[in-house]
């Protein structure tokens, strides 16, 4: 596994003559502001698109939009500070990319853990292991350009390895007609409506959602459905408390500044149930969710999906993790069209 980068972002941007300018706000912006810092890098500015621009601050920044922007600067590096999987946020992106020097920074959504040259050397290892992992040359593929991408910044990485959803359901998961499916981290349900789209049925259905505001809604989403049990609960390794930020969202997390909030194993709340496919996305807790389930994946193998960008180290040590539990599930990795690396998936089955 060799890579085309030697030169992280951050050592590029120590580099720069150009002005450093952000596009977007809020909790992404704040990271990569807080990393150029800590790397002696001066932020020249910051612009928004034009239907969050109305004149505000945001870290001692006067926001413009981006024809303010480039009025003022002239030629600039873009660093893109928010995610997004729309279609015309996407072609905006693109668009200011054909017209400015541009990267989109990889920060963690949680944790710690700048992947740079530094960080690639320290976990080559662990890194190569996982790669070895892999079961076709599309995973192999995304799992190259998901590091190139990490170093460097480059959109392009990420535009080159997307993938469809229709794909991993056609060539990967293959689901039935009688699967039961635990969507851990269920939120308002949508991902359990992909689910009985895809399959012309199915046996039962057991939703897991920490957040009150969302599990009020999952509730409702399902209220219909047969054969679907709700818990509103955050999957972990042992049975407890944990303390958790509801903030009624996808970025709802465990965390200790919030309050405390019911927890379980999976192995204890799916005792005695049969279980075909689970799905995990719970905001940074995966491994913790994983190991909760372990004895359900030794003894049961179901097919798995396991988001794999909430943190830096995710995409080597979560495959590394399943691997050591079930020596027997093929392992594929897939990326949607998103930025920034989100939509990043592990499949095992």
């Amino acid at each position: 596994m060799e890579f085309n980068e030697n030169v992280s972002l951050w050592q590029r941007l120590r580099q720069a003559r150009k002005p450093v300018v952000l596009y977007g706000m809020g909790n992404g912006a704040d990271k990569i502001l807080d990393e150029l810092a800590r790397h002696g890098i001066a932020a020249a500015g910051v612009f928004a698109s034009d239907e969050f621009c109305r004149g505000q601050m945001f870290r001692g920044f006067r926001v413009t939009n981006y024809t303010q922007a480039k009025e003022h600067f002239g030629e600039m590096i873009v660093l893109v500070a928010f995610g997004t999987q729309l279609p015309e946020v996407l072609g905006r992106v693109k668009q200011i990319a054909r017209e400015q020097e541009l990267y989109i920074p990889d920060v963690p959504v949680y944790g710690e853990g700048i992947f740079d040259t530094d960080y690639l050397r320290l976990y080559e290892t662990e890194l190569r292991q996982a790669y070895g992992l892999l079961a076709d040359d599309l995973s192999r593929e995304t799992f190259r350009d998901m590091v190139e991408y990490k170093l460097s910044g480059k959109p392009e990485y990420l535009y080159h390895c997307e993938s469809r959803p229709a794909e991993v359901c056609e060539n990967i998961l293959k689901l039935g007609n009688n699967e039961c499916y635990v969507d851990v981290g269920a939120y308002t349900g949508d991902t359990i409506r992909d689910f009985v789209e895809t399959t012309d049925g199915y046996g039962e259905i057991f939703a897991i959602e920490p957040d009150e505001r969302n599990f009020v809604k999952l509730k409702s989403a399902v209220e219909s459905m047969e054969h679907v049990t709700c818990w509103n609960v955050a999957a972990c390794e042992k049975d407890g408390m944990i303390p958790f930020a509801q903030r009624g969202g996808r970025n709802s997390a465990a965390s200790e500044q919030e309050r405390m909030v019911p927890a379980s194993c999976l192995d204890n709340l799916l005792a005695g149930k049969r279980v075909t496919y689970i799905k995990y996305d719970v905001e940074g807790e995966e491994e913790s969710a994983l190991k909760g389930t372990k004895h359900i994946i030794k003894e049961q193998r179901p097919k798995l999906l396991v988001s794999a960008y909430h943190r830096t180290e995710d995409l080597f040590r979560l495959p590394l993790l399943v691997i050591g539990m079930q020596p027997d599930y093929r392992v594929y990795l897939r990326h949607f069209p998103c930025i920034p690396a989100w939509d990043t998936n592990y499949y095992f089955v």
